[in-house]
């Protein structure tokens, strides 16, 4: 899996390397209790060519000390924002909006710890499409969003192999552009917030005409969908607002996994349908 994800050839990394240098892309992530996937996604951000922000929501686990393994690599700042016990994502967005002002960066990625973004062309990566999209006079990218769950078969991925053993997968599209969130770096404000992070907009917005992929792996096992989601996590005004959706309401008791059959089978990037 490891490989797919990644530029696959001499003259790929080379490649990236020289989009990396003339753009440059910073994803800005916020987490709370993501050890599972921070090292994992910090990793595979690097491979694609890409630096990274942490904005840390006061995590009790071990997300920020592997975190800063990384300080020095492609991360490049991890500050902390006050949880006050609960997930607030307007004020998560709000910071990242003040962060797309300050960051040195020429493009951003409004990115979760969960999600591997990707291209759907063997070998590229994702700084040659963003370059090649900037080249074009494009500034802002869509990504398709590609679910990785378990199913009824293979219920339980939570160890740290998950993106070698859970490969099925369907797409989620509910509306066109769902996952607009990587921009080029505007003079002025950007709004992250008025769509819940999904579709970033400010003045002159053009979306590139092709959209990326991102694979996201939204739960690992149903105990793990236990301790991410539920009422208890969110913040009332945001769910007051009809914020965070079936994830308020979830529980492990509700979630009926689907059988493998019914979904797509993971194999490599480019091949994603």
């Amino acid at each position: 899996m490891g490989q797919a994800a990644g530029p696959e050839s001499a003259w790929g990394k080379l490649a990236c390397d020289l989009y990396a240098g003339f753009v440059k892309i910073v994803a800005i992530l916020q987490t709370y209790n993501e050890q599972r996937f921070i090292g994992d996604c910090l990793d595979h951000l690097a491979e694609q060519g890409v630096s990274a922000y942490l904005v840390d929501n006061e995590s009790t686990d071990e997300t920020v000390s592997i975190a800063e393994s990384r300080l020095g690599k492609n991360l490049i700042g991890i500050e902390s924002l006050p949880r006050d016990g609960h997930f607030a994502l307007d004020s998560q967005l709000v910071r990242k909006e003040e962060l797309a002002q300050s960051l040195d960066a020429d493009w951003l990625i409004h990115q979760d710890a969960d999600e591997f973004r990707v291209t759907p062309d063997r070998g590229k990566s994702l700084a040659q499409a963003i370059g090649e999209f900037d080249e074009a006079g494009f500034n802002a990218v869509n990504f398709l969003e590609l679910t990785f769950v378990p199913t009824r078969e293979e219920p339980d991925h939570d160890h740290p192999r998950y993106r070698e053993t859970m490969r099925s997968y369907y797409p989620l599209l509910p509306w066109f552009p769902n996952r607009l969130n990587a921009w080029k770096r505007q003079d002025g404000p950007v709004n992250l917030s008025a769509q819940g992070g999904h579709v970033v907009s400010f003045p002159g917005l053009s979306m590139a005409p092709r959209s990326l992929y991102s694979r996201h792996y939204v739960f690992l096992s149903l105990d793990y969908a236990a301790r991410k989601f539920g009422p208890h996590r969110y913040a009332p005004d945001e769910l007051a607002r009809g914020w965070h959706h079936w994830r308020a309401s979830v529980s492990p008791s509700s979630i009926e996994l689907p059988s493998k059959d019914d979904l797509r089978w993971y194999v490599a990037d480019h091949l994603l349908d």
